[in-house]
């Protein structure tokens, strides 16, 4: 086996999918999730802490994602990991970014009846 590159995540929308098209009229959906952890330190008190995770969704699935998820939403997101770099313009200083490219995006929220 060469190598694997995949990351599995199931949390809640930070803020509501912004969409955007590329030259050729594909569709690129930008949204947030956050997962939390929670457990009890040493003096047994709770902890939490919450990780953002920077997920974009290509193409069919990223349409319905704009169509149907909004803030809050909970979702499970099958992905690769993919660094950029983005140069900050006034100090010259480069920064890397993660992202997960989303392969799969399964919508959780309950429908109501």
């Amino acid at each position: 086996m060469s190598s694997i590159n995949k990351v599995v995540l199931v949390g809640n929308l930070g803020r509501d999918p912004e969409s955007r098209q590329t030259q050729s009229g594909r569709t690129i959906t930008s949204f947030s999730v956050a997962t939390s952890e929670r457990w009890s330190d040493k003096e047994g008190n709770r902890q939490e802490r919450t990780e953002w995770h920077n997920i974009k969704a290509f193409g069919p699935i990223g349409d319905i994602c704009a169509r149907f998820l909004r803030r809050g939403s909970k979702v499970y997101v099958e992905g690769r990991l993919e660094s950029r770099e983005v140069v900050d313009q006034s100090s010259g200083q480069s920064r890397r970014f993660w992202d997960v490219v989303a392969g799969e995006v399964v919508f959780l929220d309950r429908k109501d009846s």
